[in-house]
């Protein structure tokens, strides 16, 4: 929920009371405020704590008590006692409701806890420094449920340089989970042996193809996982080679402020999709300086919406902003993505930065 909602949540329980007081004071005795005193706690139930609500129930009874008695010699009796009786049964309705709520909320937070450690384990934080780089990683999920999602992230120094991989599996829950496994560990065990990067894609791309020949139904098909690989260099070279495979394009951030997109020259077809259409994977090389922050990023980034529906644009909202370091980045970022959706993103977000510091 967004700021502007939850400040609208927590007073509206009051406006409904207020104004069942200034509706009774203001309207004829044949008009009954009693609804507005019934809404009060029904809709701070869902959105409350238990003392909230409570509080809130107390303030509904306690205000049509005093409009029953204010109205008592225009009121009759049994009206009075049903109107005192409806209030007080739907505030015991929102409290039993508060209740229910409250467990299912406290059940969800049990799963996601669950959910996250289990992320954490196939996604371990990368070391605050790796030959010579300082190196960020942030793993969001959506709030909007419990499932683990397929976003992935890692990091490796190898007799190559210093390489490593963004990417996004298709679909949600175990299966991307297991599919997610499949590459960090394709990945971990190429980049040590493979002596360029178009040799890392290949053997993901096989890796992916054996998993797909065991699976069944629609993911035997449709499963695929976007993925951007990167890799500088061991000898000190001011140098990145990128290859992309259908993913978000990394973006470089330099110390005059200036943002690049690292798009790929040739587009390429995700991972696991080589039965589709095949050519020969080509790594793009690009001047990395001193000083210059790389940034890679799932789609959960790139497809997040504001409440009219605009994506939000890193290259547009990063530019011309300077970081101390890859963890300030990407801390801003998240916010920065906080603030334009109104809330949590509706999808995971996997953020890794990478910045070779002056003087390398």
């Amino acid at each position: 929920m967004s700021p502007w909602g939850q400040r609208l949540a927590r007073w509206l329980p009051v406006l409904l009371i207020v104004g069942g007081l200034v509706f009774d004071i203001s309207t004829p005795p044949s008009y009954t405020a009693a609804p507005f005193f019934s809404a009060a706690p029904l809709v701070a139930a869902p959105l409350s704590t238990l003392r909230s609500t409570t509080l809130t129930a107390v303030a509904a009874m306690a205000g049509e008590i005093w409009v029953v008695s204010y109205r008592s010699a225009a009121l009759d009796y049994h009206e009075s006692v049903t109107e005192i009786a409806t209030v007080f049964v739907v505030a015991l309705l929102a409290l039993g409701i508060n209740r229910i709520v409250r467990m299912s909320d406290a059940q969800l937070a049990s799963v996601r806890d669950v959910s996250e450690a289990a992320q954490r384990a196939v996604l371990p934080t990368p070391p605050d420094r790796l030959a010579g780089l300082a190196i960020a990683a942030r793993y969001v999920g959506a709030r909007a449920d419990a499932r683990i999602g397929g976003d992935l992230y890692a990091v490796q120094d190898t007799p190559h340089g210093v390489r490593l991989i963004v990417g996004d599996v298709r679909g949600k829950g175990l299966e991307a989970v297991e599919a997610a496994v499949i590459v960090i560990g394709a990945f971990r065990e190429a980049a040590e042996q493979e002596a360029t990067l178009e040799a890392v894609a290949g053997r993901l791309e096989r890796a992916l193809q054996r998993e797909r020949g065991r699976r069944e139904g629609p993911d035997r098909y449709e499963g695929f996982t976007t993925a951007v690989l990167a890799e500088i260099p061991a000898n000190g070279q001011s140098v990145l080679r990128v290859l992309n495979r259908g993913h978000p394009a990394p973006l470089m951030l330099t110390p005059d402020g200036g943002l690049c997109e690292l798009a790929p020259a040739s587009p390429a077809l995700p991972l696991g999709m080589g039965e589709v259409a095949s050519w020969p994977d080509r790594a793009d090389e690009t001047f990395f300086p001193a000083g210059s922050l790389l940034l890679f990023f799932t789609d959960g980034v790139t497809e997040a919406r504001n409440l009219i529906g605009r994506f939000y644009d890193p290259s547009i909202r990063l530019r011309g902003r300077h970081f101390p370091g890859p963890g300030d980045l990407l801390d801003t970022l998240i916010e920065d993505v906080a603030r334009h959706t109104g809330g949590a993103p509706a999808d995971d977000m996997a953020l890794l930065a990478v910045q070779r510091p002056l003087g390398t």
